[in-house]
């Protein structure tokens, strides 16, 4: 009963309306600030806001910036499906198999958690060159902890009675596995994807940068040898509104409705 009354309180239009014109306000600030010192430092520096903007136009208008920003988005899509699919087999057999768990929760998933990405960046370097399969190497070694370790927990806090029921009513373990065990599991594996998508873009853009040879980061990598402010500027800015404007208007949206389906 306490949460409905926050949520009703919260979803108030007075109060909407204030958070909103805070927001608004800040942003509106920022970019005013970021107008007047760009008056006061030579282009090459800091360019202005409207340069900006108009550059960012290139990644919907120039097939060939659109075509660089799909390479990094298939980069993102093809290493957040090979973590998931590894991270959720380590936290299966670590669940269900007691003789790996020790090795996968206590020695495993911790090195992997704390393997720099810079590290694995310079192995795929040395091991495959500097092309794609660098890239996606690398962005799915930092991105497979988070995906074991969120289906890890939600394997951890599956209800026993649900469980108990579905052996009594099947003794398939595929079944069980489809139709109670893979449902109850929907939140952790959302929340996973929801994390995974704002780490791959960072590490996506580093190891673009560094070890691949096409995508945004390349672009990035591009501009910083011609000293082209307007064109790193320009993709910052648009990768913040791209990742900022997936998280509220699709990630969210999508938690909260997964959130009451699944009583999460």
């Amino acid at each position: 009963m306490t949460e409905v009354t926050v949520d009703r309180a919260s979803a108030s239009p007075p109060r909407q309306a204030g958070r909103a014109l805070v927001l608004h306000g800040f942003t509106a600030a920022v970019l005013l600030a970021w107008f007047v010192y760009s008056l006061l430092v030579p282009a090459y520096q800091v360019p202005g806001p409207d340069v900006v903007a108009r550059r960012m136009l290139g990644f919907v208008t120039d097939p060939l910036q659109a075509i660089q920003l799909g390479i990094s988005l298939g980069h993102v899509v093809c290493a957040i499906a090979i973590a998931f699919v590894i991270g959720a087999v380590l936290a299966f057999v670590a669940h269900f198999v007691p003789a790996a768990r020790l090795l996968i929760d206590s020695r495993l998933t911790p090195f992997l958690n704390a393997f720099s990405g810079i590290g694995w960046l310079f192995l795929g370097i040395l091991w495959f060159g500097i092309d794609d399969v660098t890239v996606v190497f690398a962005v799915t070694m930092i991105l497979i902890p988070f995906a074991a370790i969120n289906l890890r927990a939600g394997l951890e806090e599956l209800d026993r009675e649900l469980m108990e029921l579905g052996l009594s009513l099947t003794r398939s373990p595929v079944r069980r596995l489809v139709k109670v065990v893979i449902p109850m599991l929907v939140p952790y594996a959302f929340a996973a994807l929801r994390i995974s998508f704002g780490v791959a873009w960072k590490v996506t853009l580093t190891a673009e940068l560094f070890g691949g040879n096409a995508g945004v980061g390349y672009m990035l990598n591009v501009a910083r040898q011609e000293f082209d402010t307007e064109t790193i500027f320009s993709v910052i800015v648009f990768i913040l509104l791209f990742v900022a404007c997936m998280e509220t208007f699709i990630f969210r949206p999508l938690q909260r409705r997964l959130d009451r389906r699944y009583g999460a």
